[in-house]
């Protein structure tokens, strides 16, 4: 038998029939495993987490089945509780399957520490600027007899003194101890 006529017999036609239909069937059956498996159409609303405690972002998340990491914060957010979630990933109302990982960052408890710099005898400017790029806020100045004018001569938080190398959180108020440049305050304006 040659090929041509193998190609017109029965046999052959029987054959692709067969072929075509039991790949329909695994093709079919495939889909419906695949959708079965992956629990195709089933989704969970992300609910809102923010500014809540881990303890009660860990039982809402229990009952709506999904897991979530923790992410370290680095900046603190005065509008938010200390130790509750200022952003989560996925967002609130998407869309996710059952045991999907929430990805949370939580606020820290208090602003970050920052240590103070030698800027003792420099010029008001220069230190003004230095310490708010550290996250430091100028309080009042005051001014003590001394021959620089407007110049640094010590630091103070709460009337206390502030040294070099002292650790304050960011944010602090820091006062500024200023020399008068042995003149008055009222001749100099």
């Amino acid at each position: 038998m040659n090929l041509l006529q193998y190609l017109k017999s029965k046999e052959f036609l029987r054959t692709v029939i067969l072929v075509i239909a039991i790949s329909l069937i695994l093709v079919f059956g495939l889909v419906k495993w695949l959708s079965y498996h992956t629990k195709h159409d089933e989704k969970i609303t992300v609910p809102n987490l923010e500014k809540l405690s881990l303890a009660e972002t860990e039982k809402i998340l229990e009952q709506y089945k999904l897991n979530y990491v923790v992410i370290d914060s680095a900046s603190f957010n005065p509008k938010f509780p200390p130790k509750s979630i200022i952003e989560q990933n996925p967002l609130p109302g998407d869309f996710v399957k059952e045991n999907r990982k929430i990805y949370l960052t939580l606020n820290p408890s208090d602003y970050r520490k920052v240590t103070v710099p030698n800027i003792l005898d420099q010029t008001k400017r220069q230190v003004v600027i230095q310490l708010k790029s550290l996250g430091f806020r100028i309080g009042k100045e005051r001014y003590i007899k001394d021959l620089g004018r407007d110049v640094v001569r010590g630091l103070e938080r709460n009337k206390k003194k502030i040294k070099p190398g002292d650790k304050l959180p960011k944010n602090t108020v820091i006062d500024l101890v200023l020399g008068d440049g042995l003149v008055s305050r009222d001749s100099i304006n």
